[in-house]
């Protein structure tokens, strides 16, 4: 009687089984192209993803090599390009070749690229603040306090490695201006930072106790 009733449920989940594929077949049918799909469409973009990756770096190596400092106008070109292309390795290093070479001396272009990879640019969160740091060290020759402070406050307010960098930067500024008062202030926010970096730090102390002691 027991083997009978286990035959009988069996035939009846099969037949369950059966029913619910034949009256979904449409929807599992189309289930099951979407997955597919999805997996090809994703290879695809990593394809694609990579072949643009070996293109810029193709496009990177080549403008190194044919950079001469007679023809800065073609370089320029090319290196802008390449920060426009918003690639997390080759944008910072293609900005900063341009730096490094004067090939750009318009410092509201070079802020324009700038910007181009910390607002665009899909970066590591510290390679982002980096970059920052280093627009602030690129312009604080040439700013005043608000925009020196504009341009550094998201590492001022946050916890990142390149927080003291940056504080260091304003309290040296301002000591450049003879506001020791002010340049005093940072240079106590780097020794009381528990990331601060160690020669910042020092050089910070000996500031202090050579410039501020009562």
């Amino acid at each position: 009687m027991d083997e009978e009733i286990s035959i009988i449920n069996t035939n009846t989940r099969n037949e369950r089984i059966k029913n619910f594929f034949f009256k979904n077949k449409k929807l599992l049918i189309s289930s099951l192209t979407i997955i597919i799909l999805t997996i090809v469409i994703f290879f695809i973009i990593q394809e694609f993803q990579k072949r643009k990756k070996i293109e810029i770096s193709n496009n990177y190596n080549n403008a190194v090599i044919e950079f001469s400092v007679e023809n800065k106008s073609k370089a320029k070109e090319s290196f802008v390009d390449l920060v426009k292309e918003e690639d997390p390795t080759y944008s910072p290093l293609s900005l900063y070749f341009i730096i490094d070479n004067e090939i750009i001396t318009d410092k509201n272009e070079v802020n324009k690229l700038f910007d181009i990879l910390i607002k665009k640019t899909p970066l590591e969160k510290e390679i982002k603040n980096l970059i920052i740091y280093k627009k602030g060290l690129y312009n604080a020759e040439n700013v005043n306090e608000s925009e020196l402070l504009d341009i550094l406050n998201p590492l001022i307010n946050s916890e990142s490695v390149w927080k003291s960098h940056a504080l260091y930067l304003i309290a040296e500024f301002f000591y450049s201006k003879n506001e020791k008062l002010k340049s005093k202030e940072f240079y106590n926010q780097i020794i009381t930072l528990d990331n601060a970096n160690d020669n910042l730090l020092r050089l910070s102390q000996k500031r202090l106790n050579r410039d501020f002691s009562e």
